[in-house]
């Protein structure tokens, strides 16, 4: 690829990521508005599955969050009763966080309507483009994934 269309590439893609991403907050944010959660608390539940008895150190992990701003966010759902939290026998500092049995059936339609969120937006793109689209998107988080790792 010659270095004026990598440039014309680089930036497009930049253009486009940049749009994307603020788009995905933008329907995360509504979602999560219209179930009465935070985007913050519908993204956390998203890392809970159910039966999963996890450490708040993972979640905040994967979240990539302090400690504290993942307490807000726990205390808030526990407050809705969509999750129930324990302290770690072997360490008082941690906690074990799973999903009540209000906050599996809460999960499971919160999920249900991110996938029809999906399937509609799905619905505007020709279904001869949707292998490509994902595949794709594929090897573009795979490429950023990769990228983020070498950092």
């Amino acid at each position: 690829m010659r270095s004026e269309e990598l440039e014309s590439t680089a930036s497009n893609l930049a253009e486009l990521t940049f749009r994307l991403l603020a788009s995905c907050h933008e329907k995360e944010e509504r979602l999560a508005k219209n179930h009465g959660l935070t985007q913050a608390e519908f993204r956390c539940l998203r890392l809970i599955q159910a039966g999963e008895n996890i450490n708040n150190r993972e979640i905040a992990e994967r979240m990539k969050l302090s400690a504290s701003r993942l307490t807000r966010i726990i205390d808030g759902l526990v407050e809705k009763g969509y999750v129930m939290r324990e302290i770690e026998p072997t360490d008082r500092r941690n906690m074990r966080v799973y999903l009540s049995n209000k906050g599996v059936d809460f999960t499971e339609r919160l999920n249900g309507d991110y996938l029809n969120i999906h399937k509609e937006i799905l619905g505007d793109i020709d279904i001869m483009q949707h292998k490509p689209l994902i595949s794709a998107m594929t090897h573009l988080l795979s490429a950023l994934e990769k990228w983020i790792a070498k950092s």
